[in-house]
């Protein structure tokens, strides 16, 4: 095993350590588990990065010409990215979500390893310096923006669940008084719970639930509320939305030298347009109320399957211009 491959086994080892470490505190908060995985995720990180930095010292190659050093690098970002806004907002306990994909999509990009291969003309421009690290970048930040909604659905249906399970006996008191003739009797059960809307962003039958004991309850209680985790995936989109806006024009730029035109309609870009769309539809109706909450959440899942299949399906899978395996 040479230094290179010893660095990235450290790498994924460190981030397997980190998510176990930073799940266990996920779903018990207790400190203790928090206080392995913080480290163990710095570690990785430095390392991969190191990595990057030494294949390019040693091998005089751009390391982000193939989808090895690509893929290594949004695993890096990704973590770089949660552990920035981590460090600011204390979103830790999404760390064990962010550290496994991290070290799935690391593991998966050594099947990609080909050693140290010149890359092919059309690559060897400063551009790929410039558009291949900010296109990137920005993937990683929808990964992590994408993390941040899954939860966001996690605890908006679990709060649903709960206000249901609230509401079945007191349907049942009130359709036995409807029956006795007083139809406002079902009106005037429900109200407590269906009425009132958020208290800092939860639900009151979630307190209600949790002090009568309730597991779920207790469970959901520990996470952010659901106004926290919806501006917290909106900041987050703020980062990748500007990232990945400056590299599809250094992208066009490059495609001028490299093709002769700007813009030729290549999968590659058609894709990249599609995700832009669907990001920039995000930021313009997260700003209507309306549009705030689930329906966002389930914009930015949709978001990031739009960038993986940009990422992967099609630089894999689709013949063009930006296709790996050509």
């Amino acid at each position: 095993m040479n230094t290179d491959q010893l660095l990235i086994v450290i790498s994924i080892s460190a981030y397997i350590m980190s998510t176990l470490a930073l799940f266990t505190y996920f779903l018990s908060r207790e400190k203790l588990p928090k206080q392995i995985g913080i480290p163990f995720a710095f570690i990785g990180c430095a390392v991969q990065f190191f990595e990057l930095v030494y294949r390019y010292q040693t091998s005089h190659i751009w390391p982000l010409t193939n989808l090895y050093g690509s893929l290594s690098l949004f695993a890096a970002m990704s973590v770089a990215i949660f552990i920035g806004f981590s460090l600011k907002y204390d979103l830790w306990f999404i760390g064990g979500f962010v550290q496994a994909f991290a070290a799935g999509f690391l593991a998966y990009a050594l099947t990609w390893n080909e050693g140290y291969l010149p890359a092919v003309p059309a690559l060897q421009s400063y551009w790929i310096k410039i558009h291949v690290p900010l296109v990137v970048s920005s993937y990683a930040a929808f990964m992590v923006a994408m993390v941040m909604s899954m939860l966001y659905l996690i605890k908006y249906y679990g709060e649903r669940s709960l206000e249901r399970d609230a509401m079945r006996p007191m349907n049942i008191r009130a359709a036995a008084a409807g029956s006795g003739g007083t139809g406002m009797a079902m009106a005037a059960y429900a109200a407590p719970v269906t009425s009132q809307r958020m208290i800092g962003g939860d639900l009151p039958v979630l307190a209600s639930a949790a002090a009568a004991g309730n597991p779920l309850a207790m469970w959901l209680s520990t996470l952010p509320s659901l106004a926290k985790l919806d501006i917290m995936t909106y900041r987050i989109v703020s980062v990748g939305l500007p990232l990945l806006t400056v590299g599809i024009i250094t992208g066009a730029w490059w495609a001028k030298e490299a093709w002769g035109a700007y813009w030729q309609w290549d999968p590659k870009e058609t894709a990249a347009l599609v995700s832009w769309t669907v990001y920039a539809m995000y930021m313009h109706l997260h700003t209507r109320n309306s549009w705030r909450g689930v329906r966002s959440a389930w914009m930015s899942v949709l978001g990031f399957v739009t960038i993986i299949f940009c990422y992967l399906g099609v630089n894999i899978w689709v013949s063009g211009l930006h296709s790996y395996k050509m």
